[in-house]
């Protein structure tokens, strides 16, 4: 049953990870209603989540690589990177012991969220300032690095990592496209940088039982990431976040009354 909990809860992370609907949320409460509930595994198959976009970018990331030491273009972008990845770093050190022992054990801070989020999507949709940055790798340093300060809210349940790195980017004067892509390659440092302070972290608790659930669950996230990300692109040039910033507000409402019903421990 655990290997079953694991494989279900590797779906929900690799279908909801890139959708701006926040996969941390979602994987705690089904975890919950599963009755399998490990923050460690939680941060760990989003490693599967990495390596999806990693393989579906892998032609522009060997050309990256190769340019680095030529190209001035490509130095800029991964400068961009780099920036927009330290706030996400410095705020994981200074606070992933309070998010986790707190935040992931209130489900009312994921409702609330879910529900600011929605709010904030639709008013972005709706005031957004004109695009002015329609290719990721031309996104300026000071946007790249207020994108970045955005992803740190991610750190909170329910926000969503890609939702708030996408809107930010909107926000800064970036097109959908361009925000998406954005965020796609600041995951990878992120991601990477959370799954390898968990795993040093809880090395020497992996037992083998423990191990076959998160490799598991990996998989499952790496497949089902691959299986989302195109279809999410293509919906979201021609539909917007509207539609997610409804399903946030649903879901966030939903919660509330669940907790209030007594049906979801608050």
């Amino acid at each position: 049953m655990t290997l079953l909990a694991a494989a279900l809860l590797g779906i929900v992370q690799g279908v909801t990870e890139f959708l701006p609907i926040s996969s941390t949320a979602h994987l705690l409460l089904v975890g919950q209603l599963l009755g399998y509930q490990d923050p460690v595994f939680t941060v760990m198959i989003q490693l599967g989540s990495i390596l999806a976009i990693v393989w579906l970018y892998r032609s522009k990331i060997i050309d990256l690589i190769a340019g680095l030491p030529s190209v001035p273009e490509v130095r800029y972008f991964a400068t961009a990177i780099i920036l927009a990845t330290i706030p996400a770093l410095l705020a994981g050190a200074l606070l992933a012991d309070y998010i986790k022992s707190v935040l992931y054990e209130n489900p009312r801070v994921f409702a609330v969220a879910f529900i600011a989020g929605g709010c904030v999507m639709l008013i972005v949709e709706r005031f957004r300032p004109a695009p002015t940055v329609l290719d990721a790798e031309r996104t300026p340093l000071p946007r790249a690095l207020a994108i970045g300060v955005c992803q740190t809210l991610a750190l909170v349940p329910g926000v969503s990592r890609s939702g708030a790195t996408i809107i930010g980017g909107m926000v800064m004067g970036l097109d959908r496209a361009a925000a998406a892509e954005f965020s796609f390659f600041l995951a990878m440092p992120t991601m990477m940088a959370a799954f390898g302070h968990e795993l040093l972290e809880v090395r020497h608790q992996l037992s083998a039982e423990r191990g076959a659930e998160i490799a598991v669950g990996l998989v499952m996230a790496f497949f089902s990431s691959l299986l989302i990300i195109r279809p999410f692109l293509g919906f979201v040039r021609r539909s917007g976040f509207a539609p997610f910033a409804w399903y946030r507000i649903a879901i966030g409402a939903g919660l509330l009354v669940a907790i209030a019903a007594g049906w979801v421990r608050g």
